[in-house]
C-alpha cells in the first residue's frame, strides 16, 4: 500500500504550524479513505501534538511564577526550554521536600512537578559567553519567560534590548514582584511577603487576633494564569503585525485583582475592610463546621439569599433559626457534630445549597472528580522513576494537554540545545563545558 508521509518542526510560525497540522488532517483521513496509508512523523516529542505546537520557549526563572506558565505552554505542545544554573540552584530544586530517598537536585519531586514536559539545559550565567550562548537561543525562540528581580538578566547582557537585536519579533514576559519600573521595582521577595503587600494578610484572621498568612505563594499562582493570557494576545498581535514586544507583569497587581470588594467597598462607602474570621456581610451561616466524626470531619457552608435560609431551615429542621442570631455558628456546629461529614453534605446538597467537605490532602489524591477527569497524570522521571503531576485546569476538546514526562534533570538536554539548536561542534562544547560555561 503507498504511504503518505507529512513532518513539521517546532521554531517556525506556531499560526502557520497550527493550519498545516489542520490541512494534514484533512490530507490523512483523505489518504486513510481512498486505501492509502497515511503517516504524520513529528519531529518533537508527543507533545507537538498540542495546540501550541510549533512555538519554542525559552525559559529563564525559578520557583513558581515563571515555570509554571512555561508548564502550561509545554503541556499544550510547544517546546519549553528551561536554562538553569548549578550556581545558582532553583530552589524548588533544594528547599521543599524532595521525593523519594536523599535529598539532591534531580530528586526535588516540587521541581520535577512544576516543570513537566520540558527539555532543560544549564548555562552559568555568571559568565559573558554565557549570555551570546543565551541570546543565540533566543533567535531561534517565539516566546522569553523569565521571573528575576528587575534588572538581573540586564546586569548579565540579556536586556530586553538585547532580546530583540537576537529576534526582533520575540515576545518576552518578564513577571516579578512589582514590575519593571517604579521605586520598588528591585524589592525581592516571595508569595508570603506579596499577600501581605496587596493585603490579603490584613484581611484573614479573627479580628482580635494578629494577620494570618495565606499558605504558599498564593501570588505567585494567580499571575500564572495573567502570563499565559499575555503571552498569548502577544502573539496574536505578532501575527497581525509582525511586532514582538516585552510584557512587564507585576505580581503584586495581579494579586489586588482579587482585592476588588474589599477596594470598591472602601471607594463606595468609605469603609475600612477588617478581619472578621470565617464570617461574609452578606452570607449567613457563613464557615466551616466540625462534624462528628472525627477532628479531621469538617464541612464548609455558606447561605446567601433568603430561599437558600428558608431551604437550609428546612434541611436541618429548625425553623425557629434567626440569621441575626449571633449564636447562629454554634447552633449549626451543634447540628453538624450529630452528623458525619457524609451526612450533612449529603443532606444539605439535597436542598440545593452550597456545601462541600473539607478534603484532606490525602482525600484530594482521590477524589472522584479529579480522576474522572484526569487530572492527575503518572509520569516519567529518570531519576524518580515516576512522579504524579497536575493536568491544566482546562480541557481543550480537540487538543487536550499532553503530560508524559516530569521536569527535567540538571543538564539533562544540553547536547539537543548547544549541539543541535546552535550547531556546537564537539571540540566547542566540550571547550565550554570544561571551563564551566555550562555549569
Amino acid at each position: 500500500m503507498p504511504t503518505a508521509t507529512l513532518s513539521w518542526a517546532p521554531g517556525g510560525d506556531w499560526r502557520l504550524i497550527a493550519e498545516q497540522r489542520s490541512r494534514a488532517t484533512t490530507v490523512l483521513r483523505a489518504s486513510e479513505a481512498s486505501g492509502v496509508s497515511a503517516t504524520a512523523t513529528l519531529a518533537a516529542p508527543a507533545a507537538a501534538a498540542g495546540a501550541l505546537a510549533g512555538l519554542r520557549v525559552v525559559e529563564l526563572g525559578w520557583a513558581a511564577a515563571g515555570p509554571f506558565v512555561g508548564k502550561y505552554l509545554a503541556n499544550h505542545g510547544a517546546e519549553v526550554i528551561h536554562l538553569e544554573s548549578r550556581q545558582a540552584l532553583d530552589p524548588f530544586r533544594t528547599t521543599y521536600p524532595p521525593f523519594k530517598g536523599e535529598p539532591a537536585p534531580d530528586r526535588a519531586g516540587m521541581f520535577a512537578f512544576y516543570n513537566d514536559g520540558k527539555r532543560g539545559a544549564t548555562l552559568n550565567l555568571r559568565d559573558p559567553r554565557a549570555a551570546d550562548l543565551a541570546l543565540r537561543l533566543v533567535a531561534k525562540a517565539d516566546v522569553v519567560i523569565e521571573s528575576f528581580p528587575a534588572g538581573t538578566l540586564a546586569r548579565r547582557g540579556l536586556s530586553h534590548e538585547a532580546m530583540r537585536r537576537a529576534r526582533p519579533d520575540v515576545v518576552v514576559l518578564s513577571s516579578c514582584n512589582q514590575g519593571q519600573t517604579g521605586p520598588h521595582a528591585q524589592h525581592p521577595g516571595y508569595g508570603s511577603q506579596l499577600t501581605a503587600l496587596a493585603g490579603f494578610n490584613e484581611l484573614l484572621g479573627e479580628p482580635d487576633r494578629s494577620p494570618v498568612i495565606l499558605y504558599g505563594p498564593y501570588i505567585d499562582y494567580i499571575a500564572v494564569g495573567y502570563g499565559v493570557i499575555a503571552i498569548l494576545a502577544a502573539l496574536e498581535r505578532r501575527r497581525r503585525t509582525g511586532e514582538g514586544c516585552l510584557i512587564d507583569l507585576s505580581q503584586y497587581e495581579a494579586g489586588l485583582q482579587f482585592m476588588a470588594p474589599a477596594l470598591l467597598e472602601l471607594a463606595a462607602n468609605g469603609t475600612v475592610p477588617t478581619r472578621a474570621g470565617n464570617r461574609d456581610p452578606q452570607a449567613r451561616p457563613h464557615g466551616v463546621y466540625r462534624c462528628a466524626d472525627g477532628d479531621d470531619a469538617w464541612v464548609a457552608l455558606s447561605v446567601w439569599s433568603a430561599d437558600e435560609w428558608s431551604s437550609f431551615r428546612e434541611a436541618v429542621a429548625h425553623p425557629e433559626w434567626s440569621r441575626d442570631d449571633p449564636r447562629l455558628d454554634a447552633l449549626v456546629e451543634g447540628w453538624t457534630r450529630e452528623r458525619t461529614r457524609d451526612e450533612v453534605t449529603a443532606t444539605l446538597r439535597r436542598a440545593g445549597l452550597r456545601v462541600q467537605p473539607v478534603l484532606t490532602i490525602p482525600e484530594l489524591r482521590e477524589d472522584e472528580q479529579l480522576r474522572h477527569r484526569a487530572f492527575w497524570r503518572s509520569v516519567p522521571h529518570p531519576v524518580l522513576e515516576s512522579i504524579t503531576v497536575m493536568a491544566p485546569p482546562f480541557i481543550l476538546s480537540d487538543t487536550p494537554a499532553v503530560l508524559e514526562r516530569a521536569g527535567p534533570t540538571l543538564g539533562q538536554d544540553n547536547g539537543y540545545v548547544f549541539r543541535e539548536l546552535l550547531g556546537l561542534d564537539e571540540s566547542e562544547y566540550r571547550a565550554l563545558e570544561a571551563e564551566g560555561v555550562f555549569a
